[in-house]
């Protein structure tokens, strides 16, 4: 850019020469800004992408071994981003590898979210700057224990859907979400002077393959959009034989090494470099279950053999972070699914909050050995502190707070979650629904197992039981006159895995009975408890709660900072279950059931002074929140 500026012969004043050049400089500094925020091209010649031509990968032709990491930026604060990533790099790591939740992005059809914590962009170029490859993992299915495995709830809206398939109401949604979010990324690539070194294609489809013509499309979706480098697929050793796709390198799946499944692997693709995309190091944790370790020894053992055996190795998850809000998904299981809790610590490498464990400090050792040079000075931990206990003395029952919600849905039969006539027409994602008719005596109400997936039953407001998918029956006391039946559902999590995703609408999905009768006549509310909804709560008045405070109830407080927020735990004794607010922000849902004890609540959602806490609980509450240094994530039981 030139830039000539001529003052002929006019005079002026030296206050106005510098005002002049102030303005020159903010310009080309506005220039230069906006320039460098545009992808970088590379300032050297690349010549050659990520290759799997031959039995080991190659990366601009110079032989190339992925050392990867999965390390997910929508399950980390983003003013935490830059430490974990610091952290993969100084364990040895030279690639990362993130997922991409299509139901964060695009939480409404057509209304498309990359901005601030989602700016995917943004944590791609960090990458780089640190010094790490990437391989993105767009899905649009990535399981990942997350709701309907990142799929967004209003695709359920359509009766006929069929989930991960041809199905034109899939693929119009799929090639709409690809159109925003593959020109953003495409320009990130590597032979553009980017840091992507390879793109996956969907995810471990050989487990699902409802639709042989599904990854074809998925790989031309990628493909039309300008995505060149490598393309890889994702499967078990089952789904290996069904889930691949021609022109995308196979890659395999596993906790524990079994040659045969290596053998198979070599057999379906010979010649070609082995890639285990996902090495599981820890595992994930279920709502009244222990939490799961993987012993360290275990674990150094199956990564040393894999890389003595010359393959590359991602580890799944090398940071897992926190499932925050209502986005964890649960586990398919007979009779009932089983939801997942908001850790998503995994045993992981490095913790839920970003700690050093010993399976990190012993990687770290045994990747030192595939480096030419000394590894970087591992980053200092990030102090931890544990506040002052908050006394939650302020209250309001859920009956009191329907007025902030949106106007109730009336309808002759109950509709589900997913088809409510809100969120301008994308229905309700996440939360809980209340359902109110009436009875007009005492008898027998039969969920004829159309809840989905807990229900809390009241008659006029006062608490008679709970209806899953165990319990199906409960008894109505006697009593004359109308009285209003309540029914508050809960979405506990849409399954993540598996072939009944088409199955995972929530709410009532169907008739209930009272007495053998069909109820018809609901009043519907939809809480979603969204932050909208949080923040009008936040500004009404409250009261002080009773010796008895009602239930369900929102109870409220005030966590005091001095000096610079630090990362914390919050521990809730003698609460059962509920969901935590901090400034508007969910940490998640708490269950007395365990295993996690603790919610991570991270110091850059707090702020130096007062800070809001408001606690929506199902059922009984302590009188305060207590902090602590450390997570309390349950009894343990090995994978």
């Amino acid at each position: 850019m030139v830039m000539v500026i001529r003052l002929g012969n006019v005079h002026i004043s030296r206050r106005n020469a510098i005002i002049c050049l102030g303005i020159v400089c903010l310009i080309v500094y506005r220039y230069i800004g906006s320039s460098s925020m545009q992808p970088r091209e590379s300032s050297w010649s690349r010549k050659e992408g990520l290759s799997a031509n031959s039995s080991q990968f190659t990366l601009d032709g110079a032989a190339f071994r992925i050392l990867g990491g999965s390390t997910h930026y929508f399950r980390i604060p983003r003013a935490h981003w830059k430490d974990r990533l610091l952290k993969m790099k100084a364990c040895g790591l030279n690639t990362l590898t993130t997922y991409v939740p299509w139901n964060l992005h695009e939480p409404w059809r057509g209304k498309f979210d990359f901005q601030n914590q989602l700016d995917l962009e943004a944590y791609i170029r960090l990458a780089e700057e640190v010094g790490l490859w990437v391989i993105l993992r767009p899905g649009p299915y990535i399981c990942s224990e997350w709701d309907l495995g990142g799929l967004p709830s209003w695709l359920l809206r359509d009766k006929n859907m069929k989930l991960r398939t041809t199905y034109p109401g899939f693929t119009e949604a799929v090639n709409s979400f690809f159109d925003e979010l593959i020109p953003r990324v495409a320009p990130l690539q590597y032979m553009r002077g980017g840091p992507i070194i390879a793109v996956q294609v969907e995810n471990e489809y050989g487990s699902y393959a409802k639709d042989d013509r599904y990854m074809g499309f998925i790989k031309e979706a990628l493909l039309s959009r300008g995505i060149k480098e490598l393309l890889m697929t994702s499967d078990n050793r089952e789904g290996l034989k069904v889930g691949g796709v021609d022109g995308a390198l196979k890659t395999i799946n596993f906790q524990k090494l079994n040659p045969k499944a290596i053998q198979y692997l070599d057999a379906v693709q010979p010649r070609q470099p082995k890639l285990v995309m996902e090495y599981w190091s820890g595992w994930f944790d279920l709502w009244g279950d222990l939490h799961h370790v993987f012993p360290t020894e275990n674990m150094l053992a199956v990564v040393t053999e894999i890389l003595k055996q010359d393959m590359s190795i991602n580890l799944y998850m090398f940071h897992g972070g926190t499932n925050f809000g209502f986005m964890s998904g649960a586990l398919a299981l007979n009779p009932s699914p089983r939801g997942m809790v908001t850790s998503y610590d995994y045993d992981a490498p490095l913790s839920e909050a970003g700690g050093y464990t010993p399976k990190y400090n012993h990687l770290r050792e045994l990747f030192s050995q595939y480096h030419s040079e000394e590894l970087p000075e591992k980053p200092a931990l990030q102090r931890r502190k544990e506040y002052s206990a908050v006394g939650m003395n302020q209250h309001l029952t859920l009956w009191e707070t329907l007025r902030f919600a949106e106007q109730p849905f009336i309808s002759a039969t109950p509709v589900n979650m997913e088809n409510l006539p809100v969120n301008n027409g994308n229905g309700q994602s996440y939360g809980y629904t209340l359902y109110e008719t009436t009875v007009t005596s005492g008898g027998a109400l039969n969920s004829r197992n159309k809840v989905r997936d807990r229900a809390l039953v009241f008659v006029d407001q006062v608490y008679i039981g709970v209806l899953d998918y165990k319990t199906v029956e409960l008894a109505v006391p006697d009593a004359k006159g109308e009285r209003k039946l309540s029914l508050l559902v809960e979405n506990c999590g849409r399954v993540n895995y598996g072939k009944v995703l088409d199955e995972q609408r929530k709410g009532l999905v169907g008739d209930i009975a009272f007495n053998d009768i069909v109820l018809r006549d609901f009043t519907i509310y939809s809480l979603d408890l969204n932050p909208n909804f949080i923040n009008r709560l936040g500004k009404e008045p409250w009261k002080a709660p009773p010796d008895k405070p009602g239930f369900p109830g929102f109870f409220q407080g005030q966590l005091h900072v001095d000096g610079y927020p630090r990362d914390t735990f919050l521990k809730l004794p003698g609460w059962s279950k509920g969901v935590v607010f901090i400034n508007g922000q969910n940490l998640g849902r708490y269950w007395s059931i365990g295993p996690q004890q603790t919610l991570y609540l991270p110091g850059p959602w707090l702020h130096s002074g007062v800070n809001q806490v408001i606690v929506f609980e199902e059922q009984e509450a302590a009188a305060k929140l207590q902090f602590s240094r450390s997570p309390e994530l349950g009894m343990t039981v090995d994978v």
